[in-house]
C-alpha cells in the first residue's frame, strides 16, 4: 500500500528536475560519476530527482550544508538503487551531515557480568533502521576526489539500509526475483568465514578486517569494494564480486 502510495503521489507531484548546470558539474566532480554508463544516466538522474525529493537534509556539528554536497550524497546514494529501483530508497526519510568524524554515545551490556558501561564511538558514518542516514562530509568528499581507492562511506551505509529493509541487519538485503537466498548466502557466508580465518590467524588481508566483526559489516564493506574497486574485489573473492555485480549491476 504504501508504494503505491508514493508512486501516486510520484505521478501527481513529479521530483523537481535537477539543473542542467548542477547535472554537468556533479558528473565533472568526480571520475566515478563520469564513468557511469550513457545508457544508465537517465534513470540514475531520475533516481536522484526522486532522492532529493523525498528525503530531508540537515547539517551537525557545525557543517555548512550546501545543495552540492547534497546533490552528490544523493548520486552515492542513487548509484547503489540504480538496478534496485525507488522501492529500494524506502522505510527512512532523512540525511543527517556532520563536517567530519562524530560521536555516538553507546551502553555496552557484558552478558555474563550483567555490568552495563558507557562509552563513545568515533564515526564517519551511520545507518538507523527507520532512522536517518548520517555521514561525514569530510570522509565523503575525499571518497569523490579518491572514488577507486577501496572506500565509499555512503556505499557503505546504503548497503546496511538494503540490509534493513526486510528488517533484519544480518548480511542478507532484500533480494531481487533474479537472485535466489541460498546463493546470496552461500556465497557471502563462504566468503565471510574465509575473512573471519585469516584475519584470526594474523594475515593481511584485501578485504578491511573491519568486515570480519559481523556478517552485515562484510556485506557493508564488500558493497564499498564493488563501487570503488571491484577489479581487486573479483581477484579477492571472484563469487562474492559477481553477486554483487548482479544484485548492484556492473561497477560504474
Amino acid at each position: 500500500m504504501m508504494r503505491w502510495l508514493t508512486r501516486l503521489r510520484d505521478a501527481l507531484q513529479p521530483p523537481a528536475r535537477i539543473a542542467d548546470a548542477d547535472w554537468d558539474a556533479l558528473l565533472a566532480s568526480s571520475d566515478l560519476f563520469a564513468r557511469v554508463e550513457a545508457g544508465d544516466r537517465d534513470a540514475w538522474r531520475a533516481l536522484v530527482e526522486h532522492f532529493l525529493a523525498r528525503k530531508s537534509f540537515s547539517a551537525a556539528g557545525g557543517h555548512v550544508l550546501e545543495p552540492a554536497h547534497a546533490l552528490a550524497i544523493a548520486a552515492l546514494a542513487s548509484l547503489c538503487v540504480l538496478r534496485l529501483g525507488r522501492d529500494a530508497l524506502a522505510g527512512w526519510r532523512e540525511v543527517i551531515v556532520y563536517p567530519g568524524e562524530f560521536r555516538v554515545k553507546r551502553e555496552h551490556h557484558d552478558e555474563h557480568s550483567g555490568v552495563v558501561t558507557e562509552g563513545e564511538d568515533v564515526l564517519i558514518g551511520e545507518a538507523w533502521e527507520r532512522g536517518p542516514l548520517i555521514l561525514s562530509w569530510a570522509d565523503v568528499a575525499t571518497d569523490l576526489a579518491h572514488p577507486f581507492d577501496g572506500f565509499n562511506v555512503v556505499a557503505h551505509e546504503m548497503a546496511h539500509k538494503l540490509d534493513l529493509l526486510d528488517g533484519a541487519m544480518n548480511g542478507v538485503p532484500a533480494l531481487p526475483p533474479s537472485i535466489a537466498r541460498r546463493d546470496w548466502i552461500a556465497a557471502m557466508q563462504a566468503g565471510y568465514d574465509r575473512l573471519v580465518r585469516a584475519v584470526d590467524r594474523g594475515r593481511d588481508t584485501f578485504i578491511d578486517p573491519y568486515a570480519a566483526e559481523s556478517a552485515d559489516e562484510y556485506f557493508a564493506v564488500v558493497s564499498e569494494l564493488h563501487f570503488s574497486d571491484p577489479a581487486g574485489l573479483g581477484r579477492a573473492e571472484p563469487a562474492v564480486a559477481a553477486l554483487l555485480a548482479r544484485f548492484y549491476g556492473g561497477a560504474a
